[in-house]
């Protein structure tokens, strides 16, 4: 190794004698020998002698380990913050595709259609933090009926939803039940399907 001035880290290496670090350590911060650091030392008259001085300052500097585990402490709790929100976002899909395929008519997909070990099991619920959405929220509109007829309007924030962008958009003809307390629309192609299903008695 070749020999490199110390006197650029007069001051740090000062520091580091009163906190009380070896020479070892202080040589492999600094890249260079224990026997340089020791000549250096010797050189400066760096040597602690145990005067209660040198002790004092060693009480008032920082304790580096606290530090470095108030760091990692703080590293943890960013991670475990962003897997609860993966979490919750993953269960808010799930939710999701689970109302669409509600609206759709469809049956839960069974277990044995995914594969063993494909999905992790949920380990807990949300321990706080903003409430869930709420999958397939009602949304607001009004029925209308005049002299020209009658309609049916939606909240604009309807051309959001994915379920109607995929499957209501645009212009489709509909069958229209009314019942004693909800009106039911459907796409004029489903309710006859539906009707040729059903058993005849």
């Amino acid at each position: 190794m070749t020999r490199r001035s110390l006197k650029p880290q007069l001051n740090q290496i000062r520091t580091w004698v009163r906190q009380g670090r070896t020479d070892a350590w202080i040589a492999h911060q600094l890249e260079t020998t224990v026997q340089q650091v020791e000549a250096f030392k010797r050189e400066h008259d760096l040597t602690v002698d145990g005067a209660p001085e040198a002790a004092a300052d060693f009480q008032a500097e920082v304790d580096l380990r606290a530090e470095d585990d108030a760091l990692i402490a703080a590293e943890l709790d960013a991670e475990e913050a962003r897997r609860a929100e993966e979490e919750a976002a993953r269960a808010e899909e799930e939710d999701l595709a689970a109302a669409e395929r509600a609206a759709r008519g469809e049956a839960e997909p069974d277990a044995d259609d995914d594969a063993a070990g494909e999905r992790p099991a949920r380990r807990r619920g949300r321990r706080g933090g903003r409430g869930r959405g709420r999958a397939g929220a009602a949304l607001e509109g009004s029925f209308d009926h005049g002299e020209e007829g009658y309609g049916l309007w939606l909240d604009p924030a309807i051309a959001d939803n994915p379920v109607y962008a995929e499957h209501w958009a645009g212009h489709r003809p509909v069958v229209v039940t009314v019942q004693e307390d909800q009106i039911i629309i459907r796409r004029a192609g489903e309710a006859e399907a539906d009707a040729d299903a059903e058993p005849q008695d």
